[in-house]
């Protein structure tokens, strides 16, 4: 029977059945960060058990680190305590961790990929959302909770029941100016953020063929966004050259049987998708958000739309907008804006920092704008200083910060203070999300890029064709 290339990964990792709607199955690997591992580690310790797997979890703190002075101790005493823990975590259970002071550092989802931990097919498991990231190599990744956090340790398995399978179609060419996280934003503002709750999505199309695979891992990272339990990409020449010579992928004679396998990993022909859907990449512009999720957004020239009909929806509706302080039928081209920030799980790799410079080199950023600009790991702050990108930003007025999720979240220093409004490349743009009372437009690289030239928000098309 033809298969999905979800069911393929699936069901070779099925271990067991529970003869009710869950499975049991296995996990290749497991990544922990300091926010969701205590309690799974303090209930490990109540029942006396070890690890079951130590070389299959690594752990590395991202959430709550600083990015500025990573060589002083943490000064926010939350934020310490919930670093030593994990320090302490790993260490007592004899686990692999990227410490704040290791090359390998950064944030979960940046660092999986980067090292060759994260491989095609397999069953990859972490305590956040936006684990869904990994599934771009072409595995299935999607987030957990605590409990199940402590499963996984104590046995490599979980019980899970199988989610639904989508494919989202884009086809056609993407138009200059237009990215990953404009396709992200496109899919999820015509779905809805509930239009893929029960499903695991796989993209398709000739977009998204032609997407790198950075371009893949924010594409998937947002597929959490719609509902979805995760997303994924079939693993392609692009994917094996991604891996290729990474430290943890394998090497050699083992790196050429491995792609003969990945090979196979691709929805059959006569694959049969619960949902299907396919859209026009000439459809997709550069997109923001208007409200306080990342379903409420529009073509960056577009206007606000107005209330939908029903009276519940309408109410949430306005509420977002009163609380962004945008009315309906308002274009938002043009709008002042106080801080910019480049980074989180979804654009803080080298190839958003890289996009984020072609536009502002020879430029100056926009006076009074505050712009936070923070790479996703260690090896992405190396390779900006290796490509000078470091000194097109520095040129440009920009300063550089140190790895971490930074200002995706209000869980560390980097806050974005009350009534500013920042445009962000991170995933969430909820309440409080970047701090109590902040603001947040999701946008591209690109566009945080205009945006931090002009001082307002700004289409990157049109510096693109004066350039």
């Amino acid at each position: 029977m033809e298969k999905t290339l979800f069911d393929k990964i699936w069901d070779a990792h099925v271990v067991g059945e529970t003869g009710g709607e869950s499975s049991i199955l296995y996990i290749d690997r497991h990544y922990c960060h300091e926010v969701t591992s205590p309690q799974a580690f303090d209930g490990l310790r109540r029942r006396g058990l070890e690890v079951f797997r130590k070389d299959r979890t690594y752990c590395s703190p991202d959430h709550n680190i600083p990015t500025l002075n990573q060589d002083l101790p943490i000064s926010d005493p939350v934020s310490r305590n919930q670093v030593e823990t994990l320090r302490r975590n790993a260490s007592e259970f004899g686990l692999r961790l990227f410490d704040i002071s290791d090359p390998h550092n950064g944030i979960i989802h940046v660092i999986g990929p980067e090292t060759g931990l994260t491989l095609p097919g397999q069953t990859l498991l972490c305590g956040d959302s936006h684990t869904s990231t990994h599934g771009a190599l072409g595995c299935i990744a999607f987030g957990i909770g605590t409990s199940e956090v402590e499963m996984v340790l104590a046995t490599q398995c979980i019980l899970q029941s199988k989610p639904k399978t989508m494919r989202i179609n884009v086809e056609g060419k993407l138009a200059p100016g237009v990215t990953a996280k404009d396709v992200a934003l496109y899919i999820i503002a015509r779905l809805t953020t509930g239009g893929a709750t029960g499903y695991f999505v796989e993209y398709a199309g000739e977009a998204i063929r032609s997407l790198s695979m950075e371009g893949r891992m924010t594409l998937c990272n947002m597929s959490i966004e719609m509902g979805a339990r995760g997303g994924m990409v079939a693993p392609d020449e692009k994917t094996f050259e991604y891996v290729r010579g990474r430290e943890f992928a394998p090497q050699g004679e083992d790196f050429d049987k491995a792609v003969e396998y990945w090979r196979t990993l691709k929805s059959d022909d006569g694959a049969t998708f619960d949902r299907e859907v396919t859209f026009d990449a000439a459809d997709i512009k550069p997109r923001v958000t208007f409200g306080t999720n990342p379903g409420m957004g529009i073509a960056i020239d577009e206007a606000i739309p107005n209330p939908p009909a029903d009276s519940a929806a309408a109410a949430s509706f306005m509420k977002a907008l009163e609380y962004m302080g945008f009315k309906p039928g308002q274009k938002l081209e043009g709008t002042p804006v106080d801080y910019v920030f480049l980074g989180s799980c979804t654009n803080g790799r080298i190839e958003d920092f890289r996009a984020f410079a072609s536009l502002v080199k020879g430029h100056r950023k926009a006076d009074g704008l505050t712009a936070w600009l923070v790479p996703g790991s260690q090896k992405v702050l190396r390779q900006i200083k290796e490509e000078g990108i470091d000194r097109v930003l520095e040129d440009a007025g920009f300063e550089l910060r140190e790895p971490g999720c930074s200002a995706c979240l209000a869980m560390n220093d980097d806050k974005i203070p009350e009534g500013k409004l920042c445009v962000s490349t991170s995933n969430r743009n909820f309440e409080g999300r970047q701090g109590p009372g902040a603001r947040t437009i999701l946008a591209s690289p690109l566009v945080a890029a205009a945006t931090a030239l002009t001082g307002k928000l700004t289409d990157p098309r049109t510096l693109i064709s004066q350039e």
